[in-house]
This record gives C-alpha cells, structure tokens and sequence, in this order.
C-alpha cells in the first residue's frame, strides 16, 4: 500500500488531536471520592442507615475543621474554593441557614442530583457518609452569606 503525504498528513494530526485530548481529560485529575475522617466527631445515632434531618455538628469547631478539608478534596472542583461557585453548579454559600437548608443539604448530599438522564452531582451520601456530609454542612454554615 503507498502512502501519500495527505494520508500522513492526516494520520499525523489525528495523533496529534489524540494525545492532546487526553492529555486534557487527565488534567482534570482524579475525582474518586476521597475518604474523610471523620473519627473525632461524636457518633450518630443509626451510623449511616438512620440518616437524620437536623446538623448535629453545627457549631462544632471540630467538625467545621474537618468539613473544611473534606469539602476542598470533594467538593470545591464543582462548587468552588471557599463554596464561591463560578456557575456551574450551585454557590453554596448563599444555601439557607437551619432546618431548610439542612434539608436540602442532606437531600443533596445523599441523593445526589440528576435531570433528563444527566448526573449534574453524584450521590455522596454512601461514599463519604454521614458524618462527613454533616461537617461540610457544619463548614458550609461558616461561609454562609445574604448578599
């Protein structure tokens, strides 16, 4: 078979589009859940079979310590640093305080969210737990703002 040089031309740039399409889709780094521990922190009753409506760590200085790390390993890609969101999912700072926005929160947190068959947040309930769901929560809380 003769090669001609368009077909090199064109076998050349394909390589070339390929190695920086993956070169670009390893750049977003790994998204695997990382773990939180969250040991320091008083149990919940029910562990994370019995998932409750109200923070239990709000307030806690401990669990706001704790929230803030694992909300910078599992969260901030998506809802930006210190919960500022750039636009593409919600800013979380201005999430309700109290009982409403624990709800939500936990909804979220737990269930994830999807629409039309997309994933737009993968539950984490499961993944991290309970405990970590709340001390984000408890962190959240701190950068919470009206305006």
């Amino acid at each position: 078979m003769k090669m001609t040089i368009g077909r090199t031309a064109m076998i050349g740039a394909c390589a070339i589009a390929s190695l920086s399409i993956a070169g670009n889709l390893y750049a977003h780094g790994n998204v695997t859940p990382q773990a939180v521990d969250t040991s320091a922190l008083p149990d919940i009753e029910g562990g994370n079979d019995n998932w409750i409506e109200h923070n239990p760590y709000s307030g806690n200085p401990k669990a706001i310590e704790i929230g803030e790390s694992a909300y910078g390993q599992n969260c901030a890609r998506c809802h930006g640093l210190q919960a500022i969101s750039g636009g593409i999912a919600p800013d979380l700072r201005y999430l309700e305080l109290g009982d409403s926005g624990d709800e939500w929160f936990i909804e979220r947190y737990h269930h994830g969210s999807s629409h039309d068959g997309k994933v737009y947040m993968p539950p984490m309930g499961d993944v991290l737990g309970q405990k970590a769901g709340w001390a984000i929560r408890a962190w959240l809380e701190t950068q919470h703002t009206e305006d």
